[in-house]
């Protein structure tokens, strides 16, 4: 997963998204521990009035092709390249979407924003309702064109500002993408222009309530994605933010994941400069380890402290 680059960043000045204030302390810092897109040593602040963690300062908008390389998982996770792990995910992250949209009708429109590759369309196609119709929105040019080779149907560009009828869609999501995004407000916002009056968002999300952000937040937290997340939530701040672009929340409640505990080992031992055979036991392919954390995590989701978040927002009628 290397591609080392000996530059520095371009960084811009941030604050917190929802409070829109920099009364902020410093939490966590480190560096691309995943991919080497540069020599930085990042910063994670928390706002001290709601809790939200977040990058600052962070990448420009024109360093996205830098630090999300060519390489980069969500550009092209397939069965070919992760083998058993995408088979397991495939059937699991199936499963969590016909939960979450089981009360939906025949011929509804369902808008996946930041699909990447388009590998939750494809199970929506594959497992759901046959008249669904769903759609995906992504800013990436290489990522849209690996979904569009799929045959799916997917735009690219922002759904703050993209060209699609309004109050048209019954249902949307937007899993594990919130926390790349600049504006999360925004993005909610743009996401309600979108829904039908009653439609509902499914928000899946890194848990900076979680047990291992408490644990590892200094330094080496797999959540911290360094430089690719720039917004990380926590039940209190998540709310705060769907009441801030006028959502009900449904459901608030945390889920099952052990990619952030994997890659906070995977972190530690890069920064530590292990040797790459050990380094290698513990990424998205690593099936041992990544079982090893399920049953851990699933442990801790009965507590209420699951490795993500999970909320169902509601747009007022």
């Amino acid at each position: 997963m290397e591609t080392l680059q000996s530059k520095l960043l371009d960084l811009v000045q941030a604050k917190c998204c929802v409070c829109e204030s920099d009364n902020a302390e410093i939490v966590g810092k480190g560096k691309d521990y995943e991919y080497k897109t540069s020599e930085d040593t990042f910063l994670a602040m928390k706002c001290n009035s709601c809790g939200l963690v977040y990058l600052n300062p962070r990448p420009g908008i024109s360093e996205f092709k830098t630090i999300y390389p060519a390489n980069y998982h969500a550009f092209n996770f397939s069965e070919k390249d992760f083998g058993i792990v995408h088979k397991i995910r495939s059937r699991l992250e199936a499963q969590r979407l016909l939960k979450s949209f089981k009360d939906l009708g025949e011929g509804a429109r369902i808008l996946d924003v930041g699909c990447g590759d388009g590998f939750h369309l494809k199970l929506l196609h594959r497992y759901g309702k046959k008249s669904w119709i769903p759609e995906g929105i992504d800013m990436d040019e290489r990522a849209v064109a690996k979904a569009k080779e799929s045959g799916l149907n997917v735009y690219r560009g922002s759904v703050e500002s993209i060209d699609l009828p309004e109050n048209s869609y019954d249902c949307a999501f937007i899993i594990q993408t919130i926390e790349h995004v600049e504006n999360p407000y925004k993005v909610l916002f743009g996401i309600s222009r979108l829904l039908k009056p009653g439609g509902k968002l499914l928000i899946v999300t890194d848990n900076t309530g979680s047990l291992d952000f408490s644990f590892f937040r200094k330094c080496y937290w797999g959540g911290y994605h360094f430089p690719r997340h720039w917004n990380l939530f926590n039940k209190n701040s998540l709310a705060k933010l769907a009441a801030k672009a006028n959502f009900d929340i449904e459901i608030l409640e945390t889920q099952v994941s052990p990619v952030n505990w994997v890659y906070t080992i995977h972190n530690w031992l890069v920064d530590i400069k292990a040797p790459y055979w050990l380094i290698n036991k513990f990424t998205l392919k690593s099936t041992v380890s990544l079982s090893v954390f399920t049953m851990l995590d699933i442990i801790l989701q009965k507590f209420g402290k699951g490795a993500l978040l999970r909320a169902v927002l509601k747009k007022p009628l």
